[in-house]
């Protein structure tokens, strides 16, 4: 299968759990070929948590979940040593030892937690008892997060939401999203989750996204769109240089399973609120939103 053929059969079978959301599961397959990390933000109950144990199941990959708490220590999601029989040092490794991680409601975790988790996304690996220890490939890691204002919920720091590639909205469904919902969850039991591809088709994606070729003007697109958030009059903080890589990877990825050779301008407009909207910090003031700034900005880009 090429690159397209199997993101048309991962769609395909997707949709046959999952009512709605085809972008969101797009972008959710955009992450892992890109070889980066995504937010999916929403209300409970919105199926951020099905649908990425939906996408581990059909790309077999290993799936482990952590729940974010306000006691949820480090150890308990990178690990730790201990002292075993005959006073050896043993090793227990931590969920974050798997191809895909779901860290669910994520900034309902302690700020020393979150920073933990520095470390893992950016260089994969861990720091254990003085050793490092690089985790499996591929290594792709969710987190989910509910809307601020919330009970129990802080803020991501602006370092660690910088880490993930793309922040992913999850809304509510419409009426006959939620009607195709009922009936899919009345024959659950009846209906298997088929498994597409491995986790070696996902690295050979990942390897023929870095072959795709950026044009000049793509690049310059890039560069002028996130150069524009940190001068724009309702912006207080741009993005970093991290978001051009981002739109790079994503843009990259995008035009690998839609089978072309080439990233195009509009791939970026596609991919400009995932990759942006959790890096700029706007004013509270105005009560246009980030969505709306960054929609500013695309039509002030030439």
């Amino acid at each position: 299968m090429d690159a397209n053929e199997i993101f048309k059969n991962v769609m395909e079978e997707m949709k046959k759990h999952i009512a709605g959301k085809e972008d969101v599961m797009e972008l959710l397959f955009l992450a892992i070929v890109a070889n980066g990390h995504a937010l999916l933000e929403g209300v409970p109950g919105v199926a951020k948590t099905t649908l990425t144990k939906t996408l581990a199941s059909i790309i077999n990959a290993d799936f482990k979940r952590i729940q974010g708490t306000p006691d949820l220590e480090p150890k308990d999601i990178i690990g730790y040593t201990y002292v075993g029989e005959n006073n050896s040092i043993e090793l227990k490794k931590g969920p974050v030892f798997t191809n895909l991680l779901l860290v669910d409601e994520l900034n309902r975790a302690p700020p020393k937690t979150m920073s933990a988790l520095l470390e893992t996304l950016e260089e994969r690996q861990v720091t254990i008892g003085g050793s490092d220890i690089r985790l499996p490939r591929p290594f792709t890691a969710y987190a989910t997060q509910n809307p601020l204002k919330i009970e129990g919920t802080e803020p991501l720091p602006k370092v660690l939401a910088d880490r993930f590639i793309m922040k992913i909205d999850v809304t509510y469904p419409s009426v006959q999203e939620e009607e195709q919902m009922l009936r899919i969850k009345e024959r659950e039991e009846k209906t298997e989750v088929k498994k597409i591809v491995n986790i070696e088709d996902i690295l050979a994606l990942q390897d023929e996204a870095k072959k795709i070729v950026m044009p000049d003007e793509v690049a310059e697109f890039i560069a002028n769109i996130v150069s524009a958030t940190r001068s724009d009059i309702h912006v207080v903080m741009g993005a970093s240089p991290r978001a051009d890589i981002a739109f790079m990877q994503c843009g990259k990825a995008k035009a690998l399973v839609e089978g072309r050779k080439e990233v195009t301008k509009d791939d970026i407009r596609f991919l400009a609120k995932p990759v942006l909207s959790h890096r700029i910090v706007v004013r509270s003031t105005g009560g246009i939103g980030v969505h709306g700034v960054i929609d500013g900005i695309l039509a002030s880009v030439k």
